[in-house]
Formats: C-alpha cells, sequence, structure tokens
C-alpha cells in the first residue's frame, strides 16, 4: 500500500533511483621518497605515462616514467607537506592544457594558469600536454617565408613557415634578441607569436614581454613561463605545453611562431629527473633518451596540407653553447634535428657587428625554396662577398692590400657589414630589403659613407610607399622584373639624393 504522493520526496526518490550501486575500485600509492622536484610512488599499477596524480595534501605531478614496482612523479606544485608516507591518487588524465583565444595576451604557467594577475582563461577546450606530430601525408611542402625583418636572416637565411631553425651561440650573444625581433615584426601580420621561457630569469623574461607590449602586438602573443624557482616537472613540461597551445591555433588553419628560450636548460632539467630517477646516464651525463625528447617535440612543427586546414607551426629553438663548441652533445642533437642554425659569434659581437650572426656557420636547409622571388634576385652574391671581406679584414691587419681591386672589395665590404647590422627593435619591411640590396648590386652604395646607412634605411620606406611601380612588390614580392629593380634604383637615388 502506498500513501499520497509527496512533492517534496520526488528529487530525493530520483536521486535515489539514479545513483549508480556496486563497488567502485580505486588505487592509493604511497610516496616512498621524495626529493628535488620527484616523488617516487608505489602502489599505483594502472597509472599511465604523463598521467596526472594527485597526493593527499593537494599539491599535483604527473608520472614521468613508469617501473614495475614503483613509478616516478614529477612534481608540478611546492613539495611542502609531502613526505614519505603521504597517500597519492590518480587524476584520471593525462597532463593537458587549456587551448584557445583566450590564451591570446596572456602570460601563463605551463599549466595554464595566469602569471599576470588576471583572471584565468576562459578555455571550453584542452589538449594534451604530449601529441603526436603530424604524419609525412598530412604536412605540405615548407615554401611560405617567414619575415623576420632582419636583413641577414631574410637575404641569407631564410626560415619558412613550418621550418625549425635552430638559434645557437654563446652566452650574451644576441640570441634571444633575434627571436625578440621576428616576433616583434609579427605585428599587422597573420602570426600569432609564442615565447616560451625556460628557467629564464624573471628580470629577462620581463624585458621581453615588455618590448612586445611596447613595440609588437601583445594581443596576438602568449607567454609560457616556467621560472628557474618552479618545480622540476612544470620546467619539463613547458615547451610541450607551449606547443599544444600552439597546435589549436595551427589545426585551425592558422600560422604560429613559437620561440624555445632555451633547450639547454631544458635538457639539463631532464638531465636532473632522470639522474634521481636513477636512470642510466650516458654522454655528459644525459639519459639516452635525451635526443627523442627533443626530436618528438621539434617534429610538432610544420606546415600542413590543405586538406589538413593548411596553418602552419614555425619554431624558432634556442640553445647555448661554451667556448664556441659546436660539438658538445646538447647541440649536435639539436642541430641534426632542425633545419638549419643561425650562430651567434662572441668576436662579432664584441665587435658591434649586430646581430652577430656568424655567416660561415650559419645555414637553412629550406633557404631558397621559402626565399621571396624578389629577394633571391637580389641577394645572390652576398654572402659570398661578406665572407670574402670577413676573410680579407683578417689578414689586412698584417699590412694593407696595395691592389686597387682588393681594396675595392674590402671598400664594399665594408658597406655591406654596415648594411647588415640592425639595432634592435628595428625590423626592415620586405621591400626596404629588396631595395636596399638592390642599391647595394647597382653600386649606388660603393661612394657612401657606411654612417650614413642608418639614415637611408630609415628614410627609404615612405618613399617605396609613395612609388606606384612597387605595388606589386609591397603586397606580393615575388619575381623582380627589370622595370621593378629600375624603380627601386630610382628610390634609392632619391633617398640618396636627400640630405
Amino acid at each position: 500500500m502506498t500513501g499520497p504522493p509527496d512533492p517534496a520526496l520526488d528529487g530525493l526518490k530520483a536521486r535515489a533511483a539514479a545513483a549508480p550501486l556496486g563497488a567502485e575500485a580505486t588505487e592509493t600509492g604511497r610516496v616512498e621518497a621524495i626529493a628535488d622536484g620527484l616523488a617516487t610512488v608505489s602502489g599505483l599499477p594502472g597509472v599511465e605515462l604523463n598521467e596526472i596524480v594527485t597526493f593527499a595534501t593537494g599539491a599535483r605531478g604527473f608520472a614521468l616514467t613508469l617501473e614495475a614496482e614503483r613509478i616516478h612523479v614529477a612534481m608540478l606544485d611546492p613539495m611542502e607537506g609531502v613526505e614519505a608516507g603521504t597517500a597519492v591518487g590518480r587524476a584520471g588524465f593525462i597532463a593537458s592544457v587549456p587551448a584557445g583565444e583566450a590564451l591570446l595576451g596572456r602570460v601563463l604557467d605551463p599549466l595554464g594558469r595566469p602569471l599576470d594577475d588576471l583572471p584565468p582563461p576562459d578555455c571550453p577546450d584542452r589538449l594534451p600536454a604530449e601529441r603526436p606530430a603530424p604524419t609525412i601525408i598530412e604536412r605540405d611542402f615548407v615554401s611560405e617565408p617567414v619575415a623576420t625583418g632582419l636583413l641577414v636572416v631574410d637575404a641569407l637565411f631564410a626560415v619558412g613557415r613550418g621550418q625549425r631553425e635552430l638559434i645557437i651561440g654563446e652566452r650574451q650573444t644576441g640570441k634571444t634578441a633575434i627571436a625578440v625581433d621576428a616576433m616583434i615584426n609579427q605585428a599587422g601580420g597573420d602570426m600569432i607569436s609564442i615565447y616560451v621561457a625556460i628557467g629564464q630569469r624573471a628580470s629577462a623574461v620581463r624585458r621581453v614581454i615588455e618590448s612586445v607590449r611596447a613595440r609588437g602586438d601583445l594581443s596576438r602573443t602568449i607567454f609560457v613561463v616556467a621560472e628557474p624557482t618552479a618545480a622540476a616537472g612544470l620546467q619539463w613540461l613547458a615547451p610541450f605545453a607551449a606547443t599544444a597551445m600552439a597546435e589549436w591555433f595551427r589545426d585551425r588553419g592558422e600560422h604560429v611562431l613559437i620561440v624555445y628560450d632555451d633547450l639547454t636548460k631544458h635538457a639539463a632539467t631532464h638531465r636532473e629527473l632522470a639522474l634521481l630517477s636513477r636512470q642510466p646516464p650516458g654522454r655528459e651525463a644525459y639519459p639516452g633518451d635525451i635526443f627523442y625528447l627533443h626530436a618528438r617535440l621539434l617534429e610538432r612543427s610544420a606546415k600542413l596540407s590543405q586538406a589538413r586546414g593548411g596553418g602552419s607551426l614555425t619554431a624558432l629553438p634556442i640553445a647555448e653553447i661554451e667556448a664556441g663548441n659546436l660539438s658538445a652533445y646538447i647541440p649536435t642533437n639539436l642541430i641534426s634535428i632542425s633545419d638549419g642554425q643561425i650562430v651567434t659569434s662572441q668576436a662579432l659581437f664584441a665587435a658591434n657587428q649586430r646581430p652577430a650572426v656568424d655567416i660561415g656557420l650559419s645555414v637553412s636547409r629550406v633557404g631558397g625554396k621559402a626565399q621571396w622571388g624578389a629577394m633571391k634576385a637580389v641577394a645572390g652574391r652576398l654572402r659570398l662577398d661578406y665572407a670574402q671581406y670577413l676573410e680579407m679584414r683578417m689578414f689586412s691587419r698584417f699590412g694593407g692590400f696595395g691592389d686597387a681591386a682588393m681594396g675595392a672589395r674590402m671598400a664594399r665590404g665594408e658597406r655591406i657589414a654596415a648594411l647588415l647590422a640592425q639595432p634592435r627593435f628595428a625590423p626592415l619591411g620586405v621591400a626596404t630589403q629588396i631595395a636596399l640590396l638592390a642599391g647595394l648590386n647597382d653600386g649606388l652604395l660603393d661612394t657612401l659613407d657606411p654612417a650614413r646607412l642608418p639614415a637611408l634605411k630609415a628614410a627609404l620606406p615612405p618613399l617605396l610607399n609613395a612609388e606606384p611601380r612597387l605595388e606589386a612588390l609591397r603586397t606580393a614580392p615575388g619575381s623582380l622584373d627589370d622595370a621593378t629593380r629600375a624603380a627601386l634604383i630610382d628610390v634609392v637615388r632619391e633617398a640618396l639624393a636627400r640630405p
């Protein structure tokens, strides 16, 4: 016999009927040891690689390595309160990051938590930090250039969309400056920039952010920062997390430029975690999987086919060397993984030739295939002439050259060096670069005082914009016909005639 219906109980009855009944299996592990940002945990047999685990204190980490009886967990939060015997549970999901338009203009940690005193980004999508690289069939040829605004790069070592161009050199030789200038030059374009700071000083990261804020387009830039004081797991995860954020835009047909600053510190963090987890050390105490670590990261940069939307992810990884030793373990790994390298020189930097790019050691393995046709037409002999000048300058210390032809080459080389020198935050437009090289090839700069070249660079852009014959060059710098070349020469002559 049932009583009269009671509306107050209907909701409770519905919840009771929907409640699952039966046993529920959970895995709970225990911390065996913890030190220096790495915890050894037992009792989680079903955990997956890179899965998030939660400690009883609320701190989180992710499974870095899996063994038969235990796992090693890289901490993502401070270790306070975590000690031997602390309970550990599975979160049930792989380390992931927020992804979406809301990330633009933000300064975040590798987990997407804000570092800029603003609310957390509202991103409905999340992506695993580690994802498979696009397959060969999903890729397209690297054929579109990335305008860096640096004449020495755009003319001699063109970077294509989807390329991985390593920037490598000793400390304090302008490596980050080259990458930041390339980011600033994307203002007003169709490329999104992402800067990943791995173990960099807070003051250095702040300078980069302020530079982009003042001279670039902050609304099209994302900063992912893992400070030196951050947990080792956060520093390890930073480049993978930032790449996942970039892939969200790439997979929707957009173009992204990502700067990893720097992978030498990332390799040191991986070595630290590997030694703590008792992995066998190899060359320079790095574990055997160090090559695979960076290979699977950089392989995610690619130009996608039109069937996949045609987006691109261009990588500018930065690496540091000591005493000019390019044959060290991590530099050789990164050189073999990437599609070329821009090598900075301590000697050139000290001689105030900046960007201090060593043209003898630098190379782009895509090069002319991703260079504007007009640029290729005017930059043909530039590298050879500049290299000859550097050699002649070295030998001229022992005595002058009596030959007039050799003196003319030296004079031309001095003007090439002055032409390639650029102050920071002063990018040159594509048309300006082509006009300068056209004027150099025509001999207009041979008698010009090198000290006047900065004024020439400043005078050219308004004149080029006002010249109707160069409309096609400004919009799509393809091939350089005789009429366009003549128009460029006329503009350079007009600029030189000004006081």
